[in-house]
C-alpha cells in the first residue's frame, strides 16, 4: 500500500494483465511476421520479385493514408476495442485467405486484394496497440511495459520467419496463411482477458466528427512543445528501423559477396539485441535521465548505422548488429514510453498514430530509395543516410525540453 492509502501497483513483469497483453502482442505481431512472408513467397511461385514490391506497396498505401484516422478511432471508442476488432478482422482475411488457396486455387489478383485490405485494417490496429500499452498499468511501469514491448518484437521477427519457412516448405502457402491465422486467432483470445485502467470522466471530451478529433490531437501535440519534440524524436529514430535497414543488411551482404548464412546470423545478431535491451528495461526499477539516455542511444546508434555501412568482414557486420540491436532498442522503448508518459490518456491514439505513420506508414517509401542508392553510390552511402536520420533524431532529443525528462 502507497502512504495514501492506495494498492501499490504491480511490477510490470509480475502483473498478470500486463503479462497477457505482452503475449497477445508477441502472438499478433508473429502473425504479422507470418503473413508477409506467406504472402512473399505465394507471389514469388506466381509472378516474380517486381510483382512483390507491388503487392507490397498496395498494402503500405492504404497503412499511410489511413493511420491517422485510425489514431482518431482508437481514441474514439477505446484502444482495446479497437485492437479487439482488427484482430479479429485479420483472422478472418488470413483464414479465408488459406481457404481460398488451398479450396480456389486463387491468382494473383487475390493477393492484391488481400494486401489491400489487410493495410486497412493495419490502419486501424497500429496506433490502438500502441494506445493499449499506456493504458495497461501505472505511469511508473511505463518503461517495463515498453522493455516487454520491444522483447515482444524482436523475438518475434528472430522466430517467426523460421517458423514460417518450415510451415511453407512442409506444407505450402495455404498452410501459412493458416498458421497466420491461428496466431492472430491466440492474440484476440488472450486481449479479451486484458483490462485497462479508465479515464476519468471528466478528461474525456465531448465528441466531435472525426476531422473534429484530429484536429485536436495536432493542436494537443502543438500546445506540448516537449510531446511535440518527443514525437519527431520516435518517428525519426524508429523511421529507418521498420524495415529500410533490413534492406540495407540484405543489399550490403549482396554487394560485399557473402552468402546467405551471413545475412541470417546478422539479422538474428540484430534481432537478439533488441531482446536483450527489452529485458534489460523491463527489469530495471526505472531509467534515470531518461531524456539523457534517449540522446545518448539515438547518438550511438547513428554511429553504428554508419559504421555497419564501411564494415569489410561479416564477424563485423554481425557483431555491430548484435549492439545495434540493442542500442536501437532502448531507444525505441526509451522513447515510447517517455511519449506515453506525457501524452494524456485520451489522446494516446491520436499522439501514436503520428509516430507510426513515419515509422510503419512512410518507412515503405525508403525500400525503393535503398535500392537506387545502392545501386549509384553504394550501400555505404544508403547507411550514411540513416545514419543522419538518426543523428537529426538524436539532436532532437538533447534539447533542454526532452533532456530532463524522467521514467
Amino acid at each position: 500500500m502507497t502512504l495514501d492509502g492506495t494498492a501499490t501497483p504491480a511490477v510490470a513483469y509480475r502483473d498478470g494483465n500486463v503479462l497477457r497483453w505482452a503475449a497477445a502482442y508477441t502472438a499478433s505481431v508473429g502473425g504479422d511476421v507470418v503473413f508477409f512472408l506467406t504472402l512473399s513467397w505465394a507471389v514469388t511461385r506466381m509472378a516474380g520479385p517486381a510483382e512483390v514490391g507491388a503487392v507490397l506497396a498496395v498494402g503500405a498505401i492504404p497503412r499511410a493514408v489511413l493511420m491517422l484516422l485510425g489514431g482518431v478511432i482508437a481514441d474514439r471508442y477505446g484502444p482495446r476495442r479497437v485492437v479487439l476488432s482488427s484482430d479479429l478482422a485479420r483472422c478472418l482475411v488470413v483464414f479465408g485467405a488459406a481457404a481460398l488457396m488451398q479450396f480456389a486455387g486463387a491468382g494473383l489478383w487475390m493477393l492484391f486484394a488481400i494486401a489491400l485490405v489487410f493495410g486497412v485494417i493495419d490502419a486501424l490496429f497500429m496506433p490502438a496497440v500502441g494506445a493499449l500499452a499506456g493504458r495497461l498499468t501505472d505511469p511508473g511501469q511505463l518503461g517495463r511495459v515498453q522493455g516487454l514491448r520491444m522483447l515482444a518484437v524482436r523475438l518475434s521477427n528472430a522466430v517467426g520467419p523460421m517458423i514460417a519457412a518450415l510451415v511453407l516448405t512442409a506444407a505450402g502457402v495455404a498452410a501459412g496463411f493458416g498458421l497466420a491465422g491461428l496466431l492472430f486467432s491466440l492474440s484476440v483470445g488472450l486481449l479479451l482477458m486484458v483490462r485497462l485502467n479508465r479515464i476519468q470522466p471528466n478528461s474525456v471530451r465531448a465528441a466531435n466528427s472525426p476531422w473534429g478529433d484530429l484536429q485536436d490531437g495536432l493542436r494537443h501535440l502543438r500546445r506540448n512543445r516537449q510531446l511535440a519534440r518527443l514525437a519527431v524524436v520516435v518517428g525519426l529514430g524508429e523511421l529507418c528501423f521498420s524495415g529500410p535497414v533490413g534492406v540495407g543488411l540484405v543489399l550490403l551482404t549482396a554487394e560485399r559477396h557473402w552468402s546467405a548464412a551471413v545475412l541470417g546470423w546478422t539479422l538474428s545478431a540484430f534481432s537478439i539485441g533488441g531482446a536483450v535491451a527489452g529485458v534489460l528495461l523491463t527489469a530495471l526499477t526505472r531509467v534515470p535521465r531518461a531524456g539523457v539516455a534517449l540522446a545518448c542511444s539515438l547518438l550511438i546508434t547513428a554511429v553504428l548505422v554508419g559504421a555497419l555501412g564501411q564494415v569489410t568482414t561479416a564477424g563485423a557486420l554481425i557483431a555491430g548488429s548484435a549492439v545495434l540491436g540493442v542500442t536501437s532498442g532502448a531507444a525505441s522503448a526509451i522513447g515510447n514510453a517517455l511519449l506515453q508518459h506525457k501524452t494524456e490518456p485520451q489522446y494516446l491514439g491520436r499522439v501514436g498514430s503520428v509516430t507510426s505513420l513515419c515509422t510503419l506508414g512512410l518507412s515503405p517509401l525508403l525500400y525503393p530509395i535503398a535500392g537506387v542508392v545502392a545501386a549509384a553510390w553504394g550501400t555505404g552511402t544508403f547507411f550514411a543516410g540513416c545514419a543522419l536520420v538518426c543523428l537529426l533524431a538524436a539532436a532532437t532529443a538533447a534539447t533542454k525540453t526532452i533532456r530532463g525528462s524522467e521514467l
